[in-house]
């Protein structure tokens, strides 16, 4: 593909460098921009006539737009892709974010989640945008297990992790079970699970169970099994968990009623989590950064909102994530998405 194409747009050498410009010029700023600015910050000499005239003809092909309020132009989505994808040039991050990141990340405590949202919280801050990750949910090293009786036929299973992470869930169990058999079943786990994971001793306690040389009476075994069936079967909502830091950065940006109801309608959307982890599980499907602009986004509320997002892998080459950020079409792309590379890089190398 020639310079200036993508897909099927090709721009001349003079409207290439007025579009580039003009895109440069107005994700710096914010604001609309005409012919008196672009010809003061274009290499070439242009009369202020001739550049109407290109910005006309990019116009008429889509890539720009006049808001009514002012005779500046601004890139559509349509020209916002053309940029990103043809013409931006993105540098590294500036080594005091880069050496930030670093460090930050690299002595955050040894919990995943606790990274993840370590990380999430630095791009959410150093992009002044909403910071956003998506990860697996993480088989954690348990450090204690206990059922506990809440009324006849019901009992809790507690689960505690080393990074302090408790969750609980609801079984069934005999009605009239003494409640020396719950006590009997939590020691029996305990022993078998205190400093692993799940996933690692559950198929080793199934086999004994099975087996018989669990010397346990059948009621206890029983319990046993429902619980380590419970806890090893999540919800599908929590298959995926949904990391967001800073959404009230998205409410520096706005410039209008309009803005203020769509961010109104993006915050549901971030309490609804499932539309957006969808939209984040599709950046894993690619190699690298992944760039969602405006109504590409698949999501009606994120149209005039932008996506900039990264899968991260473990040290087996397995995605196990995606971190990004979510802000307003005006970005600054050359510097996020460089950061958001990098971060995605460290993760991956500091989860092993």
């Amino acid at each position: 593909m020639g310079p200036g194409m993508t897909g099927e747009t090709y721009l001349a050498d003079r409207q290439r460098e007025v579009f580039r410009r003009l895109v440069e010029a107005f994700l710096a700023s914010g604001e609309p921009v005409g012919s008196r600015t672009l010809s003061q910050i274009l290499p070439i000499a242009l009369s202020p006539a001739s550049i109407r005239n290109v910005m006309a003809d990019l116009e008429a092909m889509g890539l720009l737009y006049a808001p009514h309020t002012s005779a500046g132009r601004v890139p559509t989505e349509r020209g916002l892709r053309l940029f990103v994808d043809g013409l931006l040039q993105v540098g590294e991050p500036a080594p005091p974010e880069l050496s930030a990141i670093e460090a930050r990340l690299t002595e955050t405590g040894h919990g995943v989640e606790e990274l993840l949202t370590q990380a999430t919280t630095m791009l959410s801050g150093l992009s002044r945008c909403a910071g956003l990750v998506v990860s697996a949910k993480q088989d954690s090293v348990l450090k204690h297990v206990e059922f506990v009786g809440i009324g006849p036929g019901k009992a809790l299973v507690v689960m505690v992790t080393e990074d302090g992470q408790v969750e609980n869930r609801l079984i069934d169990t005999p009605v009239g079970l003494p409640a020396s058999a719950l006590v009997e079943a939590s020691n029996y786990l305990n022993a078998r699970l205190a400093g692993r994971t799940l996933d690692a001793a559950r198929s080793g306690i199934l086999a004994e169970l099975e087996g018989e040389r669990a010397e346990l009476d059948a009621l206890t075994a029983k319990i046993v099994a429902e619980g380590l069936a419970t806890l090893a079967g999540p919800a599908e909502s929590e298959e995926r968990v949904l990391i967001v830091r800073g959404a009230s950065h998205l409410l520096e940006s706005l410039e209008a009623q309009s803005d203020l109801d769509r961010i109104r309608t993006l915050f549901d959307d971030i309490e609804r989590k499932n539309d957006l982890i969808r939209l984040l599980e599709l950046a894993k499907e690619g190699d690298g950064v992944r760039i969602f602009i405006g109504s590409e986004n698949r999501l009606f509320s994120l149209s005039g909102s932008s996506i900039i997002a990264a899968p991260y892998a473990n040290t087996k080459g397995k995605v196990v994530g995606v971190i990004g950020v979510l802000g307003p079409t005006r970005l600054n792309y050359a510097r996020i998405i460089p950061m958001v590379d990098h971060t995605a890089r460290v993760i991956g190398r500091l989860i092993g």
